[in-house]
């Protein structure tokens, strides 16, 4: 059964994709707040992207170990292939439902 993606998973996803190689927990919630002006709760960044992870959308791995964080590693994320198709159907759906609605200038048919 293919999955579905849901509005944070989304967010989530587009966020990763924009940071590349620096999308790790902080930067993620980071980049999201900065582009969508919406704070993610800690809790639910890391609760999604583990679910996204068990379900092969993204990959994790650990960085290095810096004294800043007390030792600890980051955790970078990426999308894998099925987590990228993933994410262009449901923003082919959306640009779908969106197709003849100007919501900007506050016009619809």
């Amino acid at each position: 059964m293919k999955h579905a993606l849901g509005e944070l998973e989304q967010t989530i996803l587009l966020a990763v994709l924009r940071l590349g190689d620096e999308a790790y927990g902080v930067s993620i919630r980071r980049e999201i707040a900065l582009c969508t002006r919406r704070e993610i709760a800690p809790g639910a960044l890391y609760t999604t992207l583990d679910r996204l992870e068990k379900k092969a959308i993204v990959v994790a791995r650990d960085g290095d170990p810096t004294p800043e964080r007390g030792g600890r590693a980051k955790r970078f994320y990426k999308l894998t292939r099925e987590g990228r198709a993933l994410l262009v159907e449901a923003q082919r759906s959306f640009r779908n439902l969106m197709a003849g609605l100007d919501l900007l200038n506050r016009t619809t048919r």
